[in-house]
């Protein structure tokens, strides 16, 4: 349901933020549109205090809200009069800015009013429902001292019980697979969040004893929920089976809807799916070419083989046995970034602001289990200084098997490529550019194809700049690296609009994308838990591609790709599509 929450809850603050009254002067409109959207995003703040804590405001952390049908059914009426309200706006007479602006907001209430009528995930999703996250961030945080964030903590403690409460009663058609996962987030963060490190916090602060008492007496009762919601999941789970409950597969309508409204896209879903399959192909032919060209230097006088794929998979093989030790998988991470730093600066590809925190971490508890195995925990507009989280799920309780088969997959060239794709120039980078456009709507109603894209295209970016020495080996497995977001795409629309079996879905991984099999079955648990995200990364891949091309050609020798980058970047996180149309009507 947080998703929901965060989405949805957007359209409650138009409606007191503007009038009826048509504006036909230019300027005006665009004056009284800033004043909008200023509107806009502080009642969106007020009112979804997890959207407000991930921007960096914390005026909100002691609000907790609890979700309900009535709830909903409220929402849903303010949507009809909110669509009117942009009415008064005249899209065509906005600035060029204003009119991105205007297309992001009309698309989120389209979106609100989808996930509350159509999607309703609410109703089959156990794992949507957490409150560990937030109470993390406030706990971890730096932006106030201890005792401040305490007792917001504390106020926000009250209402756990409640919110466990209203989302037991939502809950209405279980997904096995969400099911298991909010098991799994809400066993392993109760410790996590509520034991020892706060204890801790409670032990050093300078709030009074009958504070420090009445705070645990919270925790206590907040613990018992999440241990009670956890509980009563797993009875629930005990007599689930695929007969009996809601498939995790959405079907094609509401993929493509959902695909429209979230990827924001001149693509279908369909389109970028077939894309996706003749892109498949083009790797694989040139995978094999490179293939060949070191066969000789890896294998001597060996016969290659005939069958193109392989003569791949023997080649990645040889060069996946070049890893990092189980112990130090994190450390090696660590270790690169300031190297990929340095390699920009040396080549002048993108200004990187060295007053913005990077931190590599071993990934929370409550952010396990969704089948990533890296991420980035980015702070938002309104906490600009605080630090970029790089979480990493380090390998403990691998088995030797499971480790080998992981790093070998991670191995030496993957994983810069990884850290390119998380960190530098990658999300890391991008979202420290989108924390400071000049439109906070274009960083808070943040664009995931566009993000996604983004870290893609820098993976291709910095090899052709020379990263790697333009080795064989390196471009041979950032093409293996690259076929995991095109076979992304296949895999997403493969399961949920033509229902691939997990044997096809495997079958695609490993023998299509030369993948290990540990790899393979954490994307097969990522694709049952998530629906369309999966494509974010080659559909913002090609959009950001091409439009590069697409510049390079109209402006021939006065092209600079360092201007490019920060320009594109200067759009916050805003759809392709939308950028697309700013930079090809700036002068040349």
């Amino acid at each position: 349901m947080k998703n929901v929450l965060l989405i949805a809850i957007a359209a409650l603050l138009l409606f007191n933020s503007c009038n009826k009254k048509t504006v036909t002067d230019a300027s005006s409109q665009d004056e009284q549109f800033d004043a909008f959207k200023k509107g806009y995003i502080e009642e969106l703040l007020k009112l979804s205090p997890s959207r407000a804590m991930a921007a960096g405001r914390h005026d909100y952390d002691s609000v907790l809200v609890i979700p309900s049908a009535a709830l909903y059914q409220s929402w849903l009426s303010t949507f009809t009069a909110y669509n009117d309200s942009l009415k008064k706006y005249e899209e065509g007479r906005l600035n060029e800015a204003n009119q991105i602006d205007y297309r992001m907001i009309k698309n989120d209430l389209e979106a609100n009013a989808w996930y509350i009528t159509d999607f309703k995930d609410y109703e089959w999703n156990p794992a949507s429902y957490n409150v560990c996250g937030d109470f993390a961030e406030i706990l971890n945080g730096r932006y106030a001292p201890l005792e401040e964030r305490l007792r917001a903590f504390s106020k926000k403690l009250n209402k756990v019980p409640a919110y466990y409460v209203a989302a037991k009663e939502l809950i209405k058609t279980p997904v096995i697979e969400h099911t298991e996962l909010a098991i799994l987030q809400h066993d392993g963060s109760v410790e996590e969040v509520f034991g020892k490190n706060l204890s801790d916090s409670l032990a050093a602060s300078k709030l009074s004893d009958a504070e420090k008492t009445e705070f645990q007496i919270k925790v206590d009762s907040a613990k018992s929920a999440i241990i009670g919601y956890a509980n009563w999941l797993k009875e629930k789970r005990a007599g689930l089976t695929p007969e009996n409950s809601r498939s995790f597969r959405i079907g094609k309508k509401l993929y493509s809807d959902l695909f429209r409204l979230n990827i924001v896209s001149d693509f279908t879903a369909e389109d970028i799916y077939q894309r996706a399959v003749k892109r498949r192909a083009e790797l694989h032919g040139e995978m094999a070419a490179l293939s060949r060209q070191m066969w000789p230097m890896y294998f001597k006088n060996k016969p290659m083989p005939e069958d193109s794929l392989l003569l791949i998979r023997m080649m990645i093989d040889r060069l996946s046995i070049y890893h990092v030790k189980p112990d130090l998988f994190l450390e090696s991470i660590d270790k690169q970034i300031p190297e990929l730093v340095k390699f920009i600066s040396d080549k002048n590809l993108l200004y990187i602001d060295p007053s913005k925190p990077l931190v590599v971490r071993k990934t929370p508890a409550y952010m396990e289990g969704g089948g990533a195995g890296a991420s980035i925990s980015a702070p938002g507009p309104f906490d600009k200084n605080a630090n970029t989280y790089y979480n990493v799920s380090p390998l403990t309780g691998y088995s030797p098997a499971e480790a080998e088969s992981y790093l070998r997959e991670y191995n030496q060239y993957i994983l810069q490529i990884l850290n390119i794709h998380e960190a530098i120039p990658g999300h890391y980078t991008q979202l420290v550019y989108s924390n400071q456009s000049p439109s906070i709507i274009k960083s808070i109603i943040s664009n995931g194809a566009m993000v996604e894209g983004w870290a893609v295209y820098t993976e291709r970016m910095m090899l052709e700049n020379g990263y790697g020495g333009n080795g064989p080996e390196m471009w041979l497995m950032y093409y293996k690296w690259h076929l995991r977001s095109v076979c992304n795409t296949i895999l997403d629309y493969g399961v949920h609009v033509n229902n691939m079996s997990e044997q096809e879905a495997k079958d695609l991984l490993i023998n299509g994308a030369f993948q290990q099999e540990a790899e393979a079955a954490g994307k097969w648990r990522r694709v049952k838990l998530t629906q369309v995200q999966l494509c974010s990364y080659f559909t913002g891949f090609t959009e950001i591609y091409e439009l590069r091309e697409e510049i390079k050609k109209n402006q021939g020798e006065k092209f600079n790709l360092k201007e490019f980058h920060e320009k594109f970047l200067s759009y916050g996180s805003a759809p392709v599509k939308y950028i697309k149309e700013l930079m090809l009507s700036s002068p040349k």
